[in-house]
C-alpha cells in the first residue's frame, strides 16, 4: 500500500491547521440477513427502448453479496443482467419465478408496483 489516500468530499485544499480530511478507508455495507432484507420486484420499461426487464430494489450490503445472488437468479431464470447500486436487473418478465427463489433462499420479498 502506498502513502496515498483518496480524499471524499468536495474539499481540494484547506488552510485549517484543524482541518481533518474524510479519507476513504474502503469500508463496505455490512449485507443484512435473507431474513432481514426486504425486497421489491417489480416489473420495469423506462429508459430500456420498449424492452422489458423485473427489477429487485431494496438490497442492503455489500456488492459482491449483490452480485452473487444476481447471479443466482440470472442461472435460475436463464436470462442476462446486471447488479448495481442496491439493484437487480434481470431482461424479461420474471416476477413470480424470482418471488419464488428469493423467498426459497430466506429472503423477505414481494411484488411492488402493476
Amino acid at each position: 500500500m502506498g502513502k496515498h489516500k483518496k480524499i471524499t468530499g468536495n474539499v481540494v485544499y484547506s488552510t485549517d491547521p484543524d482541518f481533518n480530511y474524510e479519507y476513504d478507508d474502503g469500508t463496505t455495507e455490512e449485507t443484512l440477513p435473507p431474513g432481514e432484507q426486504n425486497l421489491k420486484v417489480w416489473l420495469d420499461r423506462k429508459q430500456r427502448k420498449g424492452k422489458v426487464v423485473t427489477l429487485i430494489e431494496g438490497f442492503v450490503g455489500d456488492d459482491g453479496d449483490l452480485k452473487t445472488l444476481a447471479k443466482l437468479l440470472k442461472t435460475k431464470c436463464g436470462v442476462g443482467g446486471t447488479a448495481k447500486n442496491g439493484e437487480i436487473i434481470i431482461q424479461g418478465d420474471h416476477r413470480e419465478k424470482i418471488l419464488e427463489i428469493l423467498t426459497k433462499e430466506g429472503y423477505r420479498a414481494k411484488k411492488a408496483g402493476g
